[in-house]
């Protein structure tokens, strides 16, 4: 079903990352019953979550390294990590039972390169990432001043946005950008040029 949904998007993702996706779905509804870790309480919220994780894929290809900031429940972070599990990715979460979560997700998706880093982005010390990804975490602006110490010149940014995007990207300099909208997403994608 999700498979079915991003094709009409023009996204394409092989049987592996659907069976990976269907195991993080049922977690997610086991453990979001008892610890409230998202707002989609059912299957069908949660694979809206996931399809709109996955639409980048018609646009971004996978990075050999991604942090994502405010992973929370996995959204987008641990979701594209089920499509790219080659990608050393570095999932960003504070909060206790989000993190253990994710450690036990990722180990029950066989996600092998998938970390979870238990703190504040701005408490991560790692080479820059190739590829930085966040949604509904924080303004543009604050978030790259967060993030500045992990990434380089090659850095890519994929922030998931809404409606105020125009005017946070007033307050960006340094960077082109690129906005891929999919009512009521807005995509925005961030690089040096």
């Amino acid at each position: 079903m999700i498979a079915r949904e991003l094709e009409k998007a023009g996204v394409t993702i092989d049987e592996k990352a659907c069976e990976r996706l269907r195991r993080y779905t049922q977690l997610l509804v086991e453990w979001n019953a008892t610890h409230n870790l998202t707002g989609a309480k059912n299957r069908e919220e949660i694979r809206k979550h996931i399809v709109d994780a996955l639409i980048p894929l018609g646009f971004v290809d996978a990075p050999n390294s991604l942090l994502d900031v405010g992973t929370g429940a996995g959204f987008p972070g641990l979701v594209l990590a089920a499509a790219w599990p080659e990608t050393e990715t570095v999932l960003c979460e504070p909060l206790k039972k989000r993190s253990a979560f994710l450690r036990l997700a990722a180990l029950e998706m066989g996600l092998d390169r998938v970390e979870v880093a238990r703190k504040r982005v701005e408490e991560l010390q790692h080479a820059p990432f190739e590829m930085i990804s966040s949604r509904a975490v924080s303004d543009t602006a604050l978030l790259l001043k967060l993030t500045e110490h992990l990434r380089d010149e090659k850095t890519r940014y994929l922030l998931y946005k809404g409606s105020r995007i125009a005017e946070e990207l007033t307050r960006v300099g340094g960077f082109e950008a690129q906005i891929h909208e999919r009512p009521p997403r807005r995509y925005l994608i961030l690089s040096r040029g």
